[in-house]
């Protein structure tokens, strides 16, 4: 069983103590909660040999439910259960300790669950501290260090992610916590005075859980928070961007980018018009530097889908992320280059006609390199712009500009490229440029034949 040593509080220790004699536990004084620099919510544990403070627990437990209590006395026994959930085992070192309480603990933590799903104005005033204290004390802690902290790419396929040996217990408690948040009777202008910043930012240094349950979970809290607490939402933002920024520039690891991008998504949409300066810095500054990452496959479909969620609001940024995306193409990791293909793709499907002009002649001097690629993989994704209908209408209104600079790849590598299918996809692209101007597809052959002579 664990208890918290460097950081536990005045409540936790009054938890213990009256535990132990049997005797009814005080509402802790809520100052305490802020009264201490960086330790308001409590971080590492310590082990204790003792499973006696559980133990007038699960009689109480086991004697009366929620339910069955008399309405006048359920809230103080809501609370005293919030309370003894606040209790810790050790589910690595000795997983077989202390089976009996840790059941009690589950079963108490499901009741709860329960409890606040199916009934209303069980979320009082009273409530508050007590499940911000149940939800930080199980939660909030020194994560193990990394399986993997050379930052190497992980494989979904191949990598096992290292799971949270506590997870009967915390599984609950994120649950309690999200239909918490989730309850109709919820009212955020009382909440805030428990869930503040301290509080986000240490439900951000979870995110870097490599258990993916745990980082679903955190994402969907936060979420929450966001849509919630109006006066969080510039610092959520902020401690994100930081986040970011020590992932691109100092560590290059952290397990929790897909799931941060993923929130950003649905906060980009929500962006109101037109975009503040800030969010047009985001984006340059911290999502067009996150394709530059050894990892990016970990998390390239969030990220994509928040650049595109972008230039649909405003579409005079498509200059600037194309040419960055340009600046960060990968030079000899095809796979990357493939990603790059993909998300270019989306950017081109949303393109206003009047911003492909400004970057056509750069995208598609890096779309013959592709199509030129030894790379089969490569050239492929790349020809497969020649199906897209709203791509070829683009070309066919510029193909004076484009098919001089495509020319040259598609009709040597049309002869020259080892892969068969290469040549068919290429014959296609080909057949589609002489269809739209057989004058300039013809000039095209005879010049590339005239420097070939040279």
């Amino acid at each position: 069983m664990l208890i918290r040593s460097d950081t536990t509080t005045i409540f936790e220790i009054a938890l213990w103590s009256s535990c132990s004699r049997g005797l009814a536990i005080p509402l802790p004084p809520l100052s305490h909660l802020h009264s201490r620099d960086n330790t308001a919510y409590p971080s590492s544990p310590t082990r204790s040999k003792s499973g006696r403070c559980f133990a007038c627990l699960q009689g109480q437990i086991s004697l009366l439910s929620l339910t069955d209590a008399p309405p006048h006395e359920r809230e103080e026994l809501f609370i005293q259960k919030l309370r003894q959930c606040c209790v810790l085992f050790d589910f690595i070192s000795d997983p077989l300790s202390d089976l009996k309480f840790k059941e009690v603990k589950r079963a108490g933590l499901n009741e709860m669950v329960e409890y606040i799903t199916h009934n209303r104005d069980v979320v009082t005033e009273a409530i508050y501290p007590e499940a911000v204290i149940m939800f930080s004390v199980n939660l909030f802690r020194t994560l193990p260090p990394s399986s993997n902290p050379t930052g190497a790419e992980f494989d979904p396929e191949e990598d096992e992610p290292t799971l949270e040996a506590a997870w009967p217990h915390l599984q609950l408690v994120y649950e309690f916590f999200l239909r918490f948040l989730e309850s109709p009777d919820f009212q955020p202008n009382v909440a805030k005075k428990y869930i503040d910043q301290k509080f986000v930012l240490s439900l951000l240094d979870l995110f870097d859980s490599e258990d993916p349950r745990e980082r679903d979970f955190l994402k969907t809290i936060l979420h929450r928070i966001y849509g919630k607490f109006l006066g969080l939402r510039a610092y959520v933002r902020r401690q994100i961007n930081n986040i970011f920024y020590r992932f691109i520039y100092e560590t290059e690891h952290h397990n929790g980018i897909a799931e941060l991008l993923e929130i950003l998504g649905s906060i980009i949409n929500g962006f109101a018009l037109p975009l503040k300066e800030e969010h047009k810095m985001f984006l340059i500054r911290v999502l067009l530097p996150l394709h530059k990452v050894k990892s990016l496959s970990v998390y390239h479909p969030q990220l994509a889908y928040c650049v595109v969620q972008f230039l649909e609001k405003d579409s005079s940024l498509t200059e600037p992320v194309i040419v960055g995306l340009l600046k960060f193409w990968p030079k000899t990791h095809s796979p990357k280059e493939v990603m790059f293909l993909n998300e270019l793709e989306e950017i081109l499907d949303v393109i206003e006609p009047s911003e492909f002009v400004k970057v056509m002649e750069p995208l598609f001097r890096q779309l013959a390199k592709c199509v030129s690629s030894p790379h089969f993989q490569v050239a492929e994704r790349a020809l497969y712009y020649w199906n897209n209908e709203y791509i070829m209408s683009l070309i066919s209104d510029n193909a004076a500009k484009i098919l001089p600079i495509m020319f040259p790849a598609l009709y040597k590598n049309s002869k020259s490229h080892w892969n068969k299918t290469i040549h068919g996809l290429i014959y296609n692209a080909l057949k589609l440029f002489m269809e739209m101007n057989q004058k300039l597809f013809d000039d095209c052959t005879q010049q590339y034949k005239a420097e070939k002579q040279k």
